[in-house]
C-alpha cells in the first residue's frame, strides 16, 4: 500500500512546486495592494497600470516583432538544414555542418550572445553594417540559435518520412522542385508549424543573448521585465504574467481540441 501511494505522492508534489507559485502569481495580480504578499482587496487597477505602461507596452510590441521575423528566418534556414541532412548523402563536410548547426543546442547562451556581439562590432569597423545594435541585431541573433531547435524538429519528421512517396511522384514525371512543394513539403508542415511556435516562444523568452546584441531603444520584454524586478517584483509584472499565462492556456487548449478532432475515432 506504502508503495503504491509513494508514486502519486511524489507526482502531486512535484506538481505542487511547479504550478503554486504560479497560481499565487496569477491571484496576487488582482490584489488591490502594492506589496505582493499581503492580500487587501480585489481589484484591476494593476492591469489598467499595465497597459498605460508605455515602456511595458512598446517593450512587448517588440518582442512580438522579433519573435515572428526570427522564428520565419529560422524556420526557413532550418528546413533547408534539415533537407540537406537527410536528403543529400554523406556529402564532403556533412559531419562538420551537422556539428555546426547542432552547436547552439549546447552551447551557453552568454558565450553565444558573447561571441554574435564581438562578430556585430568587428562587422560594423570592417564594413559598416549593422549600424549600431537594435532591432536587425537582435533578430539576426535570434535567428542564428533557433535554426538549430527548428533543424532537429524538421530532421526528425524527415527521417520517419515515406520516401517512396517522393520516388513515386518523380517516376510520374514530377521535377524535384514539385515534388517538394507538393509531396514533402505538405507531410512536413506539422513540423514546420511546431518548430515555428518552438521557434517563437523560444525568441521571446531569451534574455540573456538579447542583452548583449540590443542596444539603446530596443530594450526586450524580457529585459525590461528583469529590470523592473531587480528592485522588488511589483503587481504590474504579475498582471502582465497573469495574461501571458492565459494566452498560453488558450493556445494549449486549442491545441488540443484541434488534434483531438483529428484523432480517428475507433
Amino acid at each position: 500500500m506504502r508503495r503504491k501511494l509513494l508514486i502519486p505522492t511524489l507526482a502531486v508534489a512535484g506538481f505542487a512546486f511547479l504550478y503554486l507559485p504560479i497560481i499565487s502569481l496569477v491571484v496576487f495580480s488582482f490584489n488591490e495592494s502594492r506589496l505582493v504578499t499581503v492580500w487587501t482587496g480585489f481589484s484591476l487597477r494593476w492591469y489598467a497600470e499595465l497597459f498605460s505602461d508605455s515602456q511595458i507596452v512598446s517593450a512587448a510590441i517588440l518582442s512580438l516583432q522579433i519573435a515572428a521575423v526570427s522564428a520565419t528566418i529560422a524556420t526557413v534556414l532550418g528546413t533547408l538544414a534539415g533537407l540537406a541532412l537527410t536528403r543529400f548523402g554523406h556529402f564532403r563536410g556533412r559531419t562538420a555542418f551537422a556539428g555546426m548547426v547542432s552547436a547552439p543546442l549546447v552551447m551557453p547562451e552568454v558565450i553565444t550572445g558573447l561571441s554574435l556581439l564581438l562578430l556585430f562590432v568587428a562587422m560594423e569597423s570592417a564594413f559598416g553594417w549593422p549600424s549600431g545594435r537594435g532591432f536587425l541585431t537582435i533578430v539576426l541573433a535570434h535567428a542564428t540559435f533557433c535554426t538549430a531547435y527548428v533543424t532537429v524538429v524538421v530532421r526528425s519528421r524527415l527521417l520517419d518520412m515515406d520516401r517512396s512517396l517522393d520516388e513515386a511522384a518523380m517516376d510520374l514525371g514530377a521535377t524535384p522542385m514539385r515534388v517538394f512543394f507538393d509531396i514533402t513539403l505538405p507531410i512536413i508542415s506539422p513540423a514546420l508549424i511546431s518548430g515555428w511556435l518552438l521557434a517563437f516562444t523560444l525568441s521571446l523568452d531569451d534574455l540573456v543573448i538579447a542583452s548583449f546584441v540590443t542596444g539603446p531603444g530596443a530594450s526586450t520584454l524580457p529585459i525590461v521585465i528583469f529590470s523592473k524586478i531587480r528592485l522588488g517584483v511589483s503587481p504590474d509584472v504579475n498582471a502582465l504574467a497573469t495574461i501571458i499565462i492565459f494566452i498560453v492556456a488558450l493556445g494549449v487548449v486549442g491545441a488540443t481540441l484541434i488534434g483531438m478532432r483529428r484523432r480517428p475515432r475507433g
